[in-house]
Order: structure tokens, then C-alpha cells, then sequence
């Protein structure tokens, strides 16, 4: 099986769909125009809402930043570095108020009936093996990705790898503690 690898500085950035911001798309499965899972990161420069995207669920992560303030149908939701990733439909499209400066952060979407998806910290040594059709992991600090107990891949600071395929026990290794880094992931066999 092959590791795929993508850097957020080999990306160039895009506009949002609401002309709001930037984002980076690291990944498009299984492809660009008919995506049904995709990993960007955002840069959060000013106050701004998110893009609606009907028909996806999301899930979003602070990188780097003090964080944000999100509205929400169900009420406000403030988010830092250090909180778990946050699950919502789509179609919120949030108002997102930045606290103290601007923010990176992480985003997963997956279209509703394409399967599973999947959005969680990593923590040092802990395995991650799910029956996913695609899983990956993304780094905000250098790491190593081991496959089976052996080092298959050193991921630098802002790097996605990848693979489309559920093979062996993953783990996160060399990770500063605590670790900034998410299992991500779609299992296909779980559509609707």
C-alpha cells in the first residue's frame, strides 16, 4: 500500500466559496469536482462567517491561535488549541468572531451518505487502526507516522499523509507532548 503525502506550504491558497477568507485543500477524495471527503486548513484573519455547504457534514479544529467564538444554530461554541475538534451540518455556516488575532485551522467535510467520517487528536502511541476505506493523519508540529510498529513516514509541521486504503496499525510517534495532530478518516462501508 502507498502513503500519500501533501504539505500545507506546497499549496497554494483559494477563497473560501463565500470570498471570506483562504483555505488550502490538501485533499480531495477521490477527486477535485466530486469530492466526498475533504481536508483543508484555513487561515481566520478577520471576523467573518463560515461558506454554507449543504448536504456535508463538517468538523473543524484550532491549530494555531487563540482561537474563535462560533454561532451555532444550538448556541455559541469557543474553541482553542486545545479543544477537541467540533462536529456540525454544513448548512450552519457559523458566524466565526477571531479572540485575540488570527487562526489556523484544521477542517474535514464529508458529503452526508458517503460514509462514516471520522475527526480525532492523535495521542502519542495510541493506535489508530480503524476499517476505514481512507484514513489519515495531519501534523501541526513534526512528527513520525509508524505502520506497524516501523517508521514509514516523517511528516514535517503542517503535513497531511494519507492512504485509501485500511492496511496496519497506525501510530503517531516522535511527537512534541502534547501532541498537535488528528486521525482523520471516511469508512465507505457505512454509507447510507
Amino acid at each position: 500500500m502507498t502513503l500519500q503525502l501533501q504539505r500545507c506550504d506546497r499549496v497554494a491558497p483559494q477563497r473560501w466559496r463565500n470570498g471570506a477568507g483562504f483555505t488550502r485543500e490538501l485533499l480531495a477524495w477521490p477527486s477535485a469536482a466530486e469530492w466526498q471527503l475533504r481536508i483543508s486548513v484555513a487561515d481566520i484573519d478577520d471576523d467573518a462567517p463560515f461558506s454554507a455547504f449543504p448536504g456535508v457534514e463538517r468538523w473543524f479544529a484550532v491549530l494555531v491561535g487563540a482561537g474563535v467564538a462560533l454561532q451555532l444554530p444550538e448556541g455559541r461554541r469557543v474553541l482553542d488549541a486545545d479543544s477537541p475538534p467540533l462536529h456540525f451540518a454544513g448548512e450552519a455556516a457559523p458566524g466565526c468572531t477571531l479572540i485575540g488575532g488570527p487562526t489556523r485551522d484544521l477542517n474535514l467535510m464529508a458529503r452526508r451518505g458517503s460514509g462514516r467520517a471520522t475527526m480525532q487528536r492523535a495521542e502519542a502511541g495510541a493506535v489508530f487502526a480503524p476499517h476505514q476505506g481512507l484514513r489519515a493523519l495531519f501534523v501541526a508540529e513534526a512528527a513520525t507516522l509508524q505502520v506497524d510498529g516501523v517508521d514509514a513516514l516523517r511528516l514535517e509541521a503542517f503535513s497531511l499523509a494519507w492512504s485509501e486504503a485500511a492496511w496496519g496499525v497506525w501510530r503517531l510517534a516522535d511527537a512534541p507532548a502534547p501532541p498537535r495532530a488528528w486521525w482523520l478518516g471516511l469508512d465507505a462501508a457505512h454509507a447510507a
